[in-house]
């Protein structure tokens, strides 16, 4: 019995995250309109959970960030000494 509960729980996870990455907008609206439910009923840690976190970076689920530095820092080679 436990084994069933496990697996339902890792296809259902699994299936959130792939509805995540490829169907980025409607699962953001999804989202944001069970959060807006949980928060109408009370239930705000669930709504601060269900809450999707804003876009950084280009918005197109590319993978960048907004964090990452545009312009990389280049390390400067430095000669060994022989005493």
């Amino acid at each position: 019995m436990i084994e069933i509960l496990v697996v339902a729980l890792l296809v259902i996870w699994s299936a959130v995250v792939v509805f995540k990455k490829v169907f980025p907008q409607t699962s953001n609206s999804v989202f944001t309109r069970l959060s807006n439910f949980c928060a109408k009923h009370g239930w705000m840690a669930l709504a601060k959970w269900l809450k999707p976190t804003m876009v950084s970076g280009c918005g197109g689920s590319c993978g960048c960030s907004a964090t990452q530095d545009t312009t990389t820092q280049k390390v400067e080679t430095q000669a060994v000494k022989w005493k």
